[in-house]
């Protein structure tokens, strides 16, 4: 089994890559966004309570967002792992991250983070926003934003997991395939 945290600021291409490394290595993708949906869609107890914090504008608990993924990697068993794509996105959702995988005899492997330029990062995002219409992408402030979050809140898990010898550093420049491949070289470098 492995199992392996995706890594980066908003705009990186994560979810992008972390599809095409599913596909090819049998693991399940959980995107915590996609999650959230999903169980605020079907109205799930767990969606109402997200969603009720969320209707606020606040953030969900760690204890709310760490239960749906619990429940979503327990529906999941078959598969030859997980990758994480928008969590952890700190050290205490990592620790817990942890503790789930441990308790089921596993562990995270790596953490591939994309490395790419804050100026690189909002042309993708434009570029998203037009392609896909997402407002969020289209505005400068917004985006600024998410950047500034991103390095203040999420960028202190590089040393979390450094410290474990699990980081790779991934250039996120060029094109989808050529970032693929350097994904491909660093899972297969630990599978061999």
């Amino acid at each position: 089994m492995i199992n392996i945290v995706l890594f980066g600021p908003p705009g990186a291409g994560k979810g992008t890559q972390a599809e095409k490394l599913a596909e090819k290595y049998n693991l399940f993708h959980i995107s915590t966004g996609d999650v959230f949906r999903y169980n605020m869609k079907n109205e799930t107890e767990l969606g109402k309570l997200a969603k009720s914090y969320i209707d606020k504008g606040e953030l969900v608990p760690d204890d709310v967002t760490i239960k749906m993924l619990v429940d979503t990697i327990e529906k999941h068993p078959e598969s030859d792992g997980y990758i994480f794509d928008g969590f952890p996105r700190t050290i205490d959702q990592a620790k817990a991250l942890d503790k789930i995988l441990l308790e089921r005899g596993t562990s995270i492997n790596m953490m591939l983070a994309l490395d790419v330029e804050e100026e690189e990062l909002k042309q993708r995002l434009k570029k998203r926003a037009l392609d896909s219409g997402r407002a969020d992408d289209a505005d400068p402030e917004i985006i600024q934003n998410r950047i500034n979050v991103y390095l203040e809140e999420t960028y202190p898990l590089k040393e979390f997991y450094k410290e474990q010898g699990k980081f790779v550093k991934i250039d996120g420049h060029g094109s989808i395939d050529d970032i693929t491949e350097r994904l491909y070289d660093s899972i297969d470098s630990i599978l061999a």
